[in-house]
């Protein structure tokens, strides 16, 4: 029998951009290169624990731009199951609307 689990937390999209140095106070770095990080503890919890058999739904909150897709399209990726994923500023809008 798989272990069923709720996670409630955080769903964040890294956004990493490159530079030769730390910038100090007030100077302006051209940054080399720019990628993005699918994270948040909560769903860093919800990918382990669906990738180790468990049974896992997620509770928490995406916006309703691209950023919020993606992680929603990961996590479901991953397994987990997100009807309880809202998107911010649309309190009916739920993360099953995007689809599978």
């Amino acid at each position: 029998m798989n272990a069923k689990i709720v996670v409630v937390g955080s769903l964040n999209m890294d956004l990493i951009a490159r530079s030769p140095h730390i910038p100090a106070p007030g100077e302006t770095v051209l940054g080399s290169g720019f990628s993005t990080a699918a994270g948040g503890k909560g769903a860093n919890q919800a990918v382990a624990a669906a990738r180790l058999g468990a049974q896992v739904t997620m509770i928490g909150c995406v916006g309703g731009d691209d950023y919020g897709r993606q992680l929603l399209s990961g996590l479901q990726s991953d397994g987990v199951d997100t009807p309880f994923v809202r998107g911010r500023g649309c309190p009916h809008w739920r993360g099953s609307d995007y689809g599978r």
